[in-house]
């Protein structure tokens, strides 16, 4: 693993623009469904056109296969790092329990998602806009996905190299803020090209056929998909940049293309019309390895959630050793117990299958970001009832019941009991309930719209892991077992991923960039630009 990473951080770092474009048109040859089609056959009916822009759908949520795999690299990439992070998984498996699980982080695992998606799907991103330059139909959906692609990587490591990746002069990177600028630059002609488009062929869709994430497969959708966007990045800000995320947040809700609003409304790899394979729901149903994190058994059990038979599978239990019979409950494994039996393999599995689609965004996420806009003074109307409508908008897309009841309810979060062993035993470490209350202070509002948005936007552990960074929220189980030699606090918790280690002999010049950006040591206990530690 580790020959392949130097190989490609070489190549993509230190080539110009020439290798760069060489390099996508090999990725094109290897992926099975164009094998064999050459420029000019990939012109009729668009495909040429296309091709890299579904590569980067594909690969937003890694699903993309260069001819050596695709599961074990999203397993490296986000189920071994911000899946568990963010409280939703953990592996049953000891011998992976050593490494990231107690922050020992594991260079080859961290590494991954920077090293794939800037040496495939960053790599046809970019080609997708040179393709497209003077094809606006094209253009607008490539720089949407560019943007839902690279904000990923920024929100876990930290400064990176955005608008001028590929140019002949040269990948230099640059800080988060301005990162987040062009990406906010990015959605705004991404809005005119596609309008520019749609408003001189009303009746044209030439990319419908290519359109793998927006629910309608229309123009309409990647309009909201661009404004929910904007409004995800612009509360990111809300601490760091107050005046840009107010500015942003009033531009995307009252832009006339609207946002994420029905259940229905998701933005999702669409594992029916892509042939695309869920690789989470591999590595869980092909695998076995895919598991209830101890914090999410706290939450959904104590809140006696109705959705949480559909994230997970009642535990099988009758492991040798248990002291006490976890059969037909729900139950999850805490993070960092460091231990090296695979007895929780009966723990409670994810529902994820391998012809789930993928999610990356829900109208669900969009009401509790309106909710936080309305907390902050963004804009008008009542924090609550928009948090109300997330939590039932919730409910309608997976198709749980007593809503009504659920938001009632002052129901808290349960003690966490291991089954195998008493000393991971933990106290609930947050209070709040589903009620709202008008009553509360902001920072126990905040508490509440963060924790159900937690909730809602399962599994898409990338966006639960930057939220619960930035806010705090919800409060989750400490790491039983720290291994990563003081460089992360077990309170403050782990805040990002380090920079591929090799980096420091194969670009050296560009690692000390990056460093100098990050403003901190290139460990995960340095926080990133937005991640301030207040929240008001």
């Amino acid at each position: 693993m580790k020959s392949k990473f130097n190989k490609y951080i070489a190549a993509f770092f230190i080539a110009g623009v020439a290798g760069l474009m060489a390099c996508t048109e090999d990725f094109e040859s290897q992926n099975t469904k164009t094998n064999g089609f050459n420029e000019e056959l990939q012109s009729y009916d668009y495909m040429y056109y296309t091709l890299p822009l579904t590569i980067v759908e594909q690969g937003i949520y890694f699903n993309y296969d260069w001819g050596g795999g695709k599961n074990w690299p999203f397993q490296t990439m986000q189920n071994l790092e911000a899946d568990m992070f963010s409280g939703y998984f953990h592996d049953m498996n000891g011998s992976f329990n050593s490494n990231n699980s107690t922050y020992h982080l594991n260079d080859g695992w961290t590494s991954s998602n920077w090293t794939y998606t800037y040496g495939y799907i960053m790599t046809a991103a970019k080609n997708a806009e040179r393709r497209n330059a003077d094809r606006p139909e094209f253009l607008g959906v490539a720089k949407i996905l560019k943007v839902e692609l690279m904000h990923r990587i920024a929100d876990i490591y930290g400064p990176l190299i955005y608008t001028n990746y590929g140019e002949s002069t040269g990948s230099e990177p640059e800080d988060m803020k301005t990162a987040y600028y062009a990406f906010f630059a990015d959605l705004d002609e991404a809005l005119v090209a596609i309008r520019s488009y749609v408003a001189a062929n009303p009746d044209k869709n030439p990319f419908k056929k290519s359109d793998y994430l927006t629910p309608n497969q229309t123009y309409g959708d990647w309009i909201k998909f661009a404004n929910s966007l904007r409004l995800r990045l612009a509360i990111r800000l809300s601490v760091v940049d107050p005046s840009k995320a107010a500015e942003e947040v009033k531009k995307a809700l009252s832009d006339e293309g609207g946002v994420l609003e029905e259940p229905a409304d998701v933005i999702a790899v669409n594992a029916t019309t892509s042939g695309f394979t869920n690789p989470l729901g591999e590595i869980n149903k092909g695998w076995g390895e895919v598991f209830m994190n101890a914090s999410m058994e706290s939450f959904l059990v104590g809140y006696d959630d109705p959705r949480i038979s559909k994230y997970y599978t009642p535990a099988s239990g009758g492991s040798e050793g248990a002291l006490f019979n976890i059969a037909g409950t729900y139950k999850g494994v805490r993070q960092g117990t460091g231990v090296t039996h695979k007895k929780y393999s009966d723990h409670s599995a994810s529902t994820v299958a391998q012809n789930t689609d993928a999610i990356l965004m829900t109208a669900a996420e969009i009401w509790f970001l309106r909710a936080e806009a309305a907390l902050r003074g963004y804009i008008s109307g009542d924090p609550g009832e928009y948090y109300k409508k997330g939590v039932e908008t919730s409910f309608a897309q997976w198709g749980a019941d007593n809503v009504s009841d659920y938001l009632a309810s002052e129901k808290v979060p349960a003690d966490y009991k291991d089954a195998f062993d008493a000393k991971f035993d933990v106290a609930a470490v947050s209070k709040v309930t589903p009620k709202w209350d008008n009553a509360l202070s902001n920072e126990q509002k905040l508490e509440k719209i963060i924790t159900q948005k937690w909730l809602a936007i399962y599994p898409e552990g990338c966006e639960a892991w930057t939220e619960q960074r930035r806010t705090g929220y919800p409060k989750l189980f400490k790491v039983a077992v720290n291994n990563s030699g003081g460089t992360i606090d077990t309170d403050i918790m782990i805040r990002r991923l380090f920079y591929p280690q090799a980096l420091i002999s194969d670009n050296p010049t560009q690692y000390e960039q990056l460093l100098q950006l990050l403003g901190g040591p290139d460990t995960g206990g340095t926080r990133l630009w937005w991640d301030m530690g207040r929240n008001f």
